[in-house]
């Protein structure tokens, strides 16, 4: 790793969120003009409450024939996982290793708790050694 990097060094900031209230056809169409495949969801007081992806959406939703208009992202989201803006490099692979994660939200803990950006493969791609990025894609993908 180059340096002491933060994840604050290493995220791609300016990330929007979806409403918990917004339907999954709004975050459907979030993601296509953003050109992602995940949104954090965020609350009423505009606070990270959880992540919805495409897959999630396809899967959990479309393929049940139910209508994306009539379902809230916040029915959607799953369990958390975030790092704060402060952590190190090695403490946001652990992360992402850990619970086998392509996506990590930052969180500015000393901010006020707010999301300020998210850290992805591409982020890792750029920021670490070769040797890194194979370790974390073999240790996320390897099966069982």
């Amino acid at each position: 790793m180059a340096g002491n990097l933060r994840a604050r060094d290493i995220m791609t900031g300016g990330v929007q969120c979806v409403g918990a209230h917004q339907s999954l056809e709004d975050a459907a169409q979030m993601m296509r003009d953003l050109k992602v495949g995940a949104l954090p969801i965020c609350g009423d007081n505009n606070k990270l409450t959880g992540m919805i992806t495409d897959r999630d959406i396809v899967i959990k939703c479309c393929a049940e024939g139910i209508d994306p208009a009539t379902v809230q992202a916040g029915s959607m989201q799953s369990k958390i996982h975030w790092i704060d803006a402060d952590a190190d490099a090695g403490e946001v692979l652990r992360t992402m290793e850990q619970h086998r994660i392509k996506r990590l939200p930052v969180i500015d803990v000393k901010g006020g708790h707010q999301l300020v950006g998210m850290i992805t493969e591409a982020n890792l791609a750029k920021n670490l050694s070769d040797t890194q990025v194979a370790e974390f894609a073999n240790r996320v993908y390897a099966s069982a």
